[in-house]
Parts: structure tokens; C-alpha cells; sequence
């Protein structure tokens, strides 16, 4: 079983709840959706999930139909009884904040899937925060908005390629996976949405080089119009460019993440 709008509408109405702008609350109302999110994130019996902004529990159950244990993160306390009733017993509900979960102490051993319906306006901020922090973590299948979705998989080339893209490219490979119109929402959004698999890779890199990378990727892609080596002036030399393996002339969308990596390891060794 799984939500449909009827019973969105009626559950919301039934509570007196109308959803919140402010924590960007878009419910899924199609069951085929949700199952063919859990299909997507591939897991399933033995598999350890969580799932960010469980809502009403619609994605819940679509996961707990794969077999899958659910650990089920929600912050809007006006949800959780609909969310304890949807889903019962069958998943661990939390009631907590993304922004500042306890990561660590939920996640205590390795092996963590996480699938979620995202907020819009917090989804790459959470991606980047599980990739960078979150170890225990080692896949993500995330619904986003369209554009979001296509900066964390965008390659070098790509128009959406930019400082997220090679971030999320530090840590892990990602890649669109599917689309979803706007029509499966309650209430509906303005955009699509699409579909982005993450898998984390094993990437040794040193806190200091990784600290200079994003700090230079920063700064570029702030002026990414403009050639590396006038965005990049007071930063780094145009020889630590051509050290790097980057034409000065280059704009920051047309450098690929081992090279950045190249010239965050110039820029340290140079510093006094």
C-alpha cells in the first residue's frame, strides 16, 4: 500500500494541516512514483535505509515493501502522528532537523542507503553534507528539482557543470536517473523534478588540498565567466595553472575535477 492524492488530501484535511512553504513540503501522490523510486535506489531485504523528510510516509512505504529497514527522519512535529499511523511500527521514526542531525550517532556502522524526497531549498546543501561527513552513507537515490539534479551530475562540458558538480565528483559518481513532472505533488511545485543516483567512491585526498579545492572553487565559479587566471589573480600564478595541467585562458565549467585537484596542491605548496 501505498498514498494516493485522495488520501493525502484527506489525511492532511482530516489533521486541520495545510503544507508548509517555509520547510518546502511537496507530498508525492502517486504510487507508482514512490515504488519506482525504492526500485531505482536498488535495495531492498537486508538493506539499511534512511530516508530524509518522510512526510506522510507514501515514500516509506514503497520502501518497506523492498524489505528494506527504514530509518525515518522527520522535522514538522504536526506530521509525525499521520507518519507513526501511515507507517506504524515497520520503520524507526525520528523526529529531527537535517540541518543539524546527529549523523553519526544514528549511522554507527557503514553501509547506509539514502533515499529521500528532498526539500528543494535544502537538497544540495544535505547531498554535499552526507558526502562530506557522513561516511556510513555509501549510496543515495535523492529527488530534487531539475536544476539542482542536473548541477550534482553535471561532467565537465555540461551547461550545469559548476563548483557542486565537482565537489560531489570529489566524493562520489552521480548521474540522473529519472524525471518527475510536477503533477505527482501536493500541491504541486512549479518545476520537475528528477531523480539522481550517488554512489560514493574511495577518493584519498588531504583535508588541507580538499580545504584549498573548495575554497578556489569558490571563487571561480563566483566569476565564471571570466578566464582562471583573472578570476584566480592574487590566488595562484599563471605557471601553477600550466603546472596544474589548466590553460590560464580557461573558464572555471572547463576544467575537470583532477586538475582542479592539480592546482589546489600547487596553490598549497606555494603558500608560505
Amino acid at each position: 500500500m501505498t498514498l494516493s492524492i485522495a488520501d493525502v488530501r484527506r489525511m492532511l484535511n482530516e489533521a486541520g494541516i495545510e503544507p508548509k512553504k517555509s520547510l518546502g513540503q511537496n507530498f508525492v501522490t502517486d504510487p507508482n512514483t514512490v515504488r519506482r523510486i525504492a526500485r531505482l535506489s536498488g535495495v531492498g531485504e537486508g538493506s539499511r535505509v534512511i530516508e530524509i523528510g518522510a512526510g506522510l510516509g507514501s515514500l516509506t512505504l514503497a520502501l518497506l515493501e523492498t524489505g528494506a529497514s527504514v530509518t525515518a527522519i522527520e522535522t514538522d512535529r504536526t506530521l509525525l502522528p499521520i507518519l507513526e499511523s501511515t507507517v506504524g511500527d515497520q520503520a524507526k521514526i525520528i523526529e529531527a532537523d537535517v540541518r543539524s542531525l546527529a549523523w553519526n550517532e544514528i549511522l554507527r556502522t557503514p553501509g547506509w542507503d539514502l533515499v529521500a524526497n528532498l526539500p528543494y531549498n535544502i537538497a544540495t546543501n544535505v547531498v554535499l553534507t552526507v558526502l562530506d561527513e557522513v561516511p556510513a552513507v555509501t549510496r543515495l537515490l535523492v529527488m530534487v528539482q531539475q536544476e539542482a539534479g542536473e548541477r550534482i551530475a553535471a561532467s565537465v562540458g555540461d551547461a550545469a557543470y559548476s563548483a557542486v558538480s565537482v565537489r560531489v565528483a570529489l566524493r562520489a559518481k552521480a548521474s540522473i536517473v529519472g524525471h518527475v513532472p510536477p503533477s505527482v505533488f501536493y500541491p504541486q511545485p512549479r518545476v520537475s523534478s528528477a531523480l539522481v543516483a550517488i554512489e560514493r567512491i574511495d577518493q584519498k585526498i588531504e583535508k588541507r588540498i580538499e580545504d584549498e579545492l573548495i575554497d578556489l572553487l569558490r571563487v571561480a565559479f563566483n566569476q565564471r565567466r571570466k578566464m582562471l587566471r583573472k578570476s584566480l589573480r592574487g590566488r595562484v600564478e599563471e605557471s601553477a595553472l600550466e603546472r596544474a595541467g589548466i590553460s590560464p585562458t580557461s573558464r572555471p565549467q572547463e576544467v575537470e575535477l583532477d586538475r582542479w585537484i592539480n592546482l589546489a596542491r600547487e596553490s598549497t605548496e606555494i603558500e608560505p
